[in-house]
């Protein structure tokens, strides 16, 4: 077992997942989702807390993670009425209650996005948690090591909370190369050292891996949950 999923496995149970809109941190989760559900036999939920931009939404896979052993809670109406209400259901607050249960947080993209885990501070006591930051110098907000490293502290400043990895993903959707992954976490290991958060884990598409593997760093292979293509909104 890798540092990565020793980390995913057997550290903190809550893990939030935040990143710029269109770093592929909703993919991320889903992925991490149905890969912890092959990896252990706890509980496991997915909470969409992204109630600032609808259209990445990790509700969108409600019906397979849950197929998959993995709880999805939304909003009200549970992602069931086809609706994009920007609202929380109060029973995310069941598996951040659950100490049984590993849930991870979907959140928003930035520090505004981030602000909703004030809601439930009380369960982010220190060392408690995991708030995982995906990276990707793709995207305006996040294409040098000095926007990316302000992002991280803009976050911790609005929440309180100390973003505790960093996740990279260079992802140019079905693009994607062997040295995008390679410069990504060149990227991230910058970004690393300048916000003082630990780079965790490179993201790359599975038939990329081979190529990847064996330069220093943890690879986790990311599926293609929520898009085709990037504009391929499947509900």
């Amino acid at each position: 077992m890798n540092a990565f999923w020793e980390q995913m496995l057997n550290g903190p149970r809550i893990i939030a997942v935040t990143g710029h809109f269109g770093s592929g941190k909703t993919e991320f989760c889903v992925s991490l989702a149905f890969q912890l559900a092959q990896r252990t036999n706890e509980r496991l939920a997915v909470a969409d807390l992204d109630i600032e931009n609808p259209f990445f939404r990790s509700r969108e896979r409600q019906d397979a993670l849950e197929a998959a052993g993995v709880r999805v809670y939304s909003d009200p109406f549970n992602g069931r009425n086809g609706s994009e209400l920007q609202v929380i259901s109060a029973s995310v607050r069941a598996p951040l209650e659950d100490e049984g249960c590993r849930v991870l947080l979907d959140c928003g993209g930035d520090a505004a996005g981030a602000m909703i885990l004030n809601q439930f501070k009380k369960y982010f006591h220190s060392g408690a948690y995991q708030l995982l930051c995906v990276v990707n110098p793709n995207r305006p907000g996040s294409d040098t090591a000095d926007k990316a490293a302000e992002h991280i502290r803009s976050i911790e400043r609005t929440t309180g909370l100390r973003v505790t990895g960093l996740v990279s993903n260079a992802h140019l959707i079905r693009q994607t190369r062997a040295d995008d992954v390679l410069s990504g976490w060149a990227f991230t290991s910058e970004v690393a050292e300048r916000s003082g958060v630990p780079a965790l884990c490179a993201c790359v598409m599975e038939p990329l891996a081979p190529q990847v593997e064996g330069h220093g760093f943890d690879v986790f292979p990311i599926g293609m949950h929520m898009r085709e293509s990037y504009l391929d909104k499947r509900v």
